[in-house]
């Protein structure tokens, strides 16, 4: 009778196991058939991390397709602090090839993180800096490709160019206006990490970023540079503050060359004052045409035919009435009876005035 009992419970014990067995074998077999693209996903974003790379910016054209701004190849310095040993050592050698200092570098290494880009300091470095470490060869210090917007001409056109900061980002002029239009799409490189930040030895994914768009301008680049050579020759024989020079075509009214003094050059933007970097002079500027606009009115009314220069007179009686107001010559006695010649050379406000309405 005891053991009778004994083997029943026995039954009962195997049937109840073998139950479970099967609750717990069919629950595997729904995870791993119909829940596994779920669980795989929470699994990767676990151990997964993304390391933004930036896109190619687009270029600035001239109207004839000529780069004025485009993308140099760099590199900025990323450290993986795990893997870093003698933190003290690398920390002397980063800094010094940085000319910054260790404390800024050595607050890099020492973050708890699996990747860390050291910015600002290795940010877009130059050729020299890349080659001093890439012969450091130190496990756990890396450079990453990236690009570095290069302004082909230096000084000239700088003020509509304008710039971009450390991120890429348009700051001012061209760059800043159509950035929406140049800035490139990030991308960027999946690594892997374990629970403790430990880079995992497991083949990094890269997706490459968009490329921005190109921005073709109607500056004639030939033009550009002869008027840039004629302002520096203006600064240097009247000893200019500054100055300014706009070409236009007069039939469409498209801007061939702009530039003024004093100007800087983009690539080293940072090394100027913002008075002169954020101040585009022929637009910033206001001025007031004034007698200048008077060789127009007089060219057009020789161009109309409605004057003849050798035989029309005119006279100048020191001042006239328009719409109620009384308008005076600069030379309040007036200029009397004049030739066409005349005008032009007294630069007489009255006469000019009438030379509109004959138009």
């Amino acid at each position: 009778m005891f053991s009778r009992n004994i083997n029943l419970r026995i039954r009962y014990f195997l049937i109840i196991f073998i139950i479970l067995l099967v609750v717990i074998l069919l629950k595997v077999f729904y995870i791993e058939v119909f829940n596994n693209n779920r669980l795989k996903r929470k699994a990767d974003m676990s151990w997964s991390k993304d390391l933004p790379i930036e896109g190619e910016r687009g270029k600035i054209l001239d109207r004839n397709y000529d780069p004025l701004v485009l993308n140099k190849s760099s590199a900025s310095l990323y450290v993986v602090p795990n893997e870093i040993k003698n933190k003290k050592r690398v920390c002397n050698l980063l800094s010094n090839i940085l000319n910054c200092n260790c404390s800024d570098i050595y607050n890099h290494l020492t973050k708890n993180v699996a990747i860390e880009k050291v910015f600002p300091n290795g940010n877009k470095l130059s050729k020299s800096k890349i080659d001093k470490i890439n012969k450091l060869n130190i496990k756990g210090v890396f450079l990453l490709k990236e690009n570095k917007r290069y302004y082909k001409y230096g000084n000239m056109l700088s003020h509509t160019l304008g710039f971009v900061g450390d991120y890429n980002q348009g700051l001012s002029g061209i760059e800043l206006y159509y950035d929406k239009y140049l800035k490139s799409g990030y991308g960027s490189i999946k690594y892997y990490t374990d629970s403790h930040g430990n880079k995992l030895s497991i083949s990094d994914d890269l997706i490459n970023g968009k490329y921005g768009y190109d921005v073709r301008l109607t500056i004639n680049m030939d033009i550009q540079k002869s008027i840039e050579r004629e302002l520096d020759n203006i600064m240097y024989k009247f000893e200019a503050d500054n100055a300014l020079a706009i070409v236009m075509n007069p039939n469409t009214g498209e801007v061939l060359a702009l530039s003024s003094r004093p100007n800087f050059n983009p690539n080293y933007y940072k090394k100027y004052k913002s008075e002169i970097t954020s101040r585009n002079l022929p637009i910033f500027s206001t001025y007031e045409p004034g007698s200048t606009q008077k060789i127009i009115t007089m060219t057009a009314a020789v161009n109309e035919g409605v004057i003849d220069i050798d035989k029309d007179r005119f006279y100048d009686s020191g001042s006239v009435k328009v719409d109620g107001v009384r308008i005076g010559c600069w030379k309040s006695s007036g200029h009397g009876d004049q030739s066409f010649m005349e005008v032009f050379q007294n630069s007489c406000n009255l006469v000019s005035w009438q030379e509109i309405h004959f138009i």
